[in-house]
């Protein structure tokens, strides 16, 4: 007896088109689960082709494709945020481009009258330091350095109206107050003299200097030089005769005025 080898040597097997469907739709779930798994970048595809002797064989093809189940969350992420960073760049870009920022500049305007504006500040600037000045001098200036000789009452027989404060020749007479000079000059017994008329209405007298500094009209402070100290007229040595006029006619105590005003002879 034949074996069932030999029975089925020789045989030709019908392979119907369902039974070769089959096969590829196995072959292509196979190859699809061995990638998904081993998460490979290639898949093995599967096709049947008939022998000479129409038996079934298989060939293995490579296709070269990636599944998206095999890239990761991470890269997905990473290349989706990649992409909406270009894209937002290049829409500043063309923004930028397109609509240019336009910077509003001042007008420029010429200067007018520069040099008289000029002037005005240096004389706002000279008026305000001249004030400064003003402010920081004294009200009250003691008249003159030296030895009290002689006070304000009779003597000798006759009324002396002022005090005198000796002191040596050319030694600085100085104006007692703000005001201006009224006399400078030559006058009978005092030699040469200074009348002075302050701002409050009084009036303050010098006698016997050597020089004068100041001419009548002129402006003077407290505290200002306006003569030395000299002999001239009816006088016995180098000294200063001063006097002063508090309503500007009665002449009154010097030395009691001067110690009002925190000035003790």
């Amino acid at each position: 007896m034949r074996s069932n080898l030999q029975r089925n040597a020789g045989r030709h097997r019908k392979v119907t088109a369902a039974q070769t469907a089959k096969g590829r739709v196995a072959i292509f779930t196979v190859a699809a689960g061995a990638v998904s798994g081993a998460g490979a970048t290639g898949v093995a595809a599967a096709q049947v082709q008939d022998n000479a002797d129409g038996g079934p064989s298989t060939k293995a093809q490579s296709v070269n494709f990636t599944l998206a189940a095999n890239s990761s969350p991470l890269d997905r992420f990473n290349q989706d945020l990649s992409n909406a960073v270009d894209a937002a760049n290049t829409a500043i870009a063309d923004a930028a481009f397109a609509a240019p920022q336009i910077l509003a500049l001042a007008e420029e305007k010429p200067v007018i009258n520069l040099q008289e504006q000029l002037h005005k500040a240096i004389e706002a600037s000279t008026a305000r330091a001249a004030a400064d000045m003003a402010a920081r001098a004294p009200q009250i200036s003691r008249p003159a350095e030296g030895a009290f000789t002689s006070p304000f009452g009779p003597r000798w027989g006759t009324f002396h109206y002022g005090v005198d404060i000796a002191n040596a020749p050319g030694t600085p007479i100085l104006a007692v107050m703000d005001g201006t000079v009224v006399d400078s000059g030559p006058a009978s017994g005092y030699g040469n003299w200074i009348r002075i008329k302050h701002d409050d209405g009084s009036l303050s007298l010098y006698g016997h200097m050597q020089s004068l500094d100041v001419a009548v009209g002129q402006r003077v402070t407290a505290g200002q030089k306006i003569a030395g100290m000299g002999s001239l007229g009816f006088s016995t040595g180098s000294h200063l005769h001063f006097e002063i006029h508090p309503d500007g006619t009665t002449p009154a105590d010097p030395a009691a005025w001067l110690a009002e005003h925190g000035i003790n002879l």
